[in-house]
């Protein structure tokens, strides 16, 4: 083999998620006393239920005295809707066993659930309703005109009025 042609040596591919992770643990830990790793099981821990209202926000080690200070387990802090606190508290047993299971050692023994907003607010992605012109009114007069039952003519006079003021006044 010619010791000019060697192969390209190319680094082992990583993913993604691998890498965030190594970027996020570092802050995680300094500023909540976790790991990235709880955040993001965290919906298959809480649940489908609890997934959307509540979220770990730290780790509240107790004080280390000395060195000799055996290892106690921390108080894990959880934000959650007020809607949601109470069904959190009830299970806060079984979601103790899950995280503990998770790290593979008695991590926290307890749970301090902090009433807060955890929801994103809902968007309104309905689009502007304009007014409607006096010409606006005639065409759906002239519409429906002809329509002798006045139930079903108030109704698509109703939808045609609907339409129009979610209309685009550029297509008239």
């Amino acid at each position: 083999m010619n010791p000019y042609l060697r192969p390209v040596r190319r680094p082992p591919v990583r993913s993604l998620s691998d890498i965030a992770a190594r970027l996020v643990d570092p802050v995680l830990q300094k500023k909540a006393g976790m790991t990235a790793e709880l955040a993001v099981a965290w919906p298959q821990i809480a649940g489908p239920r609890l997934a959307g209202q509540t979220r770990p926000l730290e780790f509240r080690w107790p004080p280390k005295r000395s060195e000799d200070d055996p290892f106690q387990p921390a108080t894990l802090v959880v934000g959650a809707e007020p809607m949601a606190a109470l069904r959190l508290q009830h299970q806060t047993s079984e979601l103790i066993a899950r995280i503990n299971r998770l790290y593979g050692f008695p991590a926290i023994a307890k749970i301090k659930i902090t009433q807060m907003p955890i929801m994103e607010p809902q968007r309104n992605n309905k689009p502007p309703l304009r007014a409607l012109t006096a010409a606006d009114r005639r065409k759906v007069e002239e519409m429906v005109g002809h329509i002798e039952d006045e139930t079903l003519k108030a109704s698509l006079k109703g939808l045609a009025e609907a339409m129009l003021s979610r209309g685009d006044r550029s297509r008239d």
